[in-house]
């Protein structure tokens, strides 16, 4: 489906954001269309976290508007959001470490009452991570780094998300790890989830992204094809340490 057969999953309009005296997101203007898989970069203190917990009412922004699904849902809470069909992959994954990887997938599936539908994704995610299905009696905090990460990622996947947020996934990944997480990234998108990624690691978010937004102290500053963003000279010197 191309973008101009389709309306946005999601769009923030004019989004203002303050912390306090301090304006954090200014005027911050972003769409997603179905099937894509979009990249917000930046550096420290860009607002790339502020914009994503816009996204999720965990911030509610000073003016402008958060549409899901073609709604306004600026006023909605978190909650309301995650039940229509948001998820989110949290910075530093946050698992449920006193639980088992089992366990922890079906917390992802909590919203669910389809029994068979629950069973059947659990077998998808099992396949699509076969190291989780190694260990899927073992707790949480016995996994390492990498595996969390894919465990964070199946949870999220287990509420058949529209919509799938991830908040640095590369971040504290060794970078042979990184590239194995990105690639489950793209099948992922590649199997049908939208997925809008918050990442600092510019060159790896960007090969496999269609599109990216490039956020420099709360504005948007370039917004472009990955293809064209990856050749952007600024963009090169900036974030890609060319």
């Amino acid at each position: 489906m191309s973008r101009e057969d389709s309306a946005p999953i999601l769009r923030l309009k004019g989004i203002n954001t303050f912390y306090g005296p301090i304006h954090i997101l200014q005027d911050v203007d972003l769409e997603i269309y179905p099937g894509e898989l979009v990249c917000l970069l930046g550096g420290n203190a860009s607002g790339k976290s502020t914009t994503l917990k816009t996204v999720l009412g965990i911030v509610s922004p000073a003016s402008g508007s958060v549409e899901f699904l073609g709604k306004t849902v600026t006023d909605r809470s978190t909650s309301h959001r995650i039940k229509n069909g948001m998820a989110v992959v949290p910075e530093n994954r946050r698992i449920f470490g006193d639980m088992t990887v089992r366990e922890n997938l079906l917390m992802g599936a909590y919203l669910r009452q389809d029994q068979e539908g629950i069973e059947a994704d659990m077998k998808r995610m099992l396949d699509l991570f076969p190291r989780l299905a190694e260990r899927i009696q073992q707790l949480g905090s016995t996994l390492s780094g990498g595996e969390q990460q894919m465990l964070a990622m199946a949870r999220a996947l287990m509420s058949r998300p529209t919509l799938l947020l991830m908040d640095e996934p590369s971040m504290g990944l060794a970078p042979v790890l990184v590239k194995q997480n990105f690639e489950l990234i793209r099948e992922i998108n590649a199997q049908g989830t939208t997925v809008f990624m918050v990442e600092q690691n510019a060159n790896m978010a960007l090969s496999i992204a269609d599109r990216g937004y490039v956020l420099q102290t709360g504005r948007i500053a370039l917004t472009d094809t990955a293809g064209k963003l990856l050749q952007n000279e600024a963009l090169r010197k900036a974030y890609l340490g060319r």
